[in-house]
Formats: structure tokens, sequence, C-alpha cells
């Protein structure tokens, strides 16, 4: 399994690189990360758009920019969504794990 690919077990159909964990998200919230996502996979679609019209390379680094801003932001609304609510509740529970798992986190995110 390379880095950047996420392959199923055969058994039981589960992410191998995922937690194997679940979150019921409100409709709201839900909308929210999709509609940011369909914006970004377009604005991909419209770099590879350019690509193949042989665009100019510094018109196509500002639309690349623009992606990284995009991903970072979603990134910001999903972590903070996930402070609210599931590292919230752990705590609440005295779950206190889920501390480290955030610190896990964030270093990934700040690679």
């Amino acid at each position: 399994m390379t880095e950047n690919t996420c392959e199923m077990e055969e058994m039981n159909e589960s992410c191998l690189c995922c937690s194997g964990k679940h979150k019921d998200r409100e409709e709201k919230e839900r909308k929210d990360l999709m509609n940011r996502l369909k914006r970004i996979e377009g604005q991909v679609r419209g770099v590879e758009g350019m690509l193949e019209n042989d665009a100019y390379c510094t018109d196509i680094l500002v639309q690349v920019s623009a992606i990284t801003s995009a991903l970072n932001s979603f990134n910001k609304v999903l972590l903070a969504n996930h402070m609210r609510t599931c590292v919230a509740e752990n705590i609440r529970e005295g779950n206190d794990d889920i501390i480290d798992e955030l610190v896990i986190t964030l270093q990934k995110l700040m690679k």
C-alpha cells in the first residue's frame, strides 16, 4: 500500500488507512463539507483543462495555490467540528486518549 492509496481489506471492506471509527454528522455539516469538496474537485478539473490547453505555468500555479488554500480551509472547518464534537465528547466521557490522538493528527497536518 502506498502512502496516498487507500486499500480495502477483502474480509471486512474496511479502509486500511482509516481508524475504523465513524461519526454521525448533522446534515448541515455533511452538506457544507461536501459542497466544499465539490468546489475543490471543480477547481482541480479546471487545472486539468488548463494543462491540456497548454496554459501558462504561472496561471496554473495560481490556481493550484487556490486549491491548496481551499483544502486548508476544509481542514480547518473539519478540525474545528472534530474538536467541538468528538474530542469534547470523549473528554466528557473520561477518555483522555483522545488528546493523544488529536496531537498525532495535528502533527500529521503540520508536516
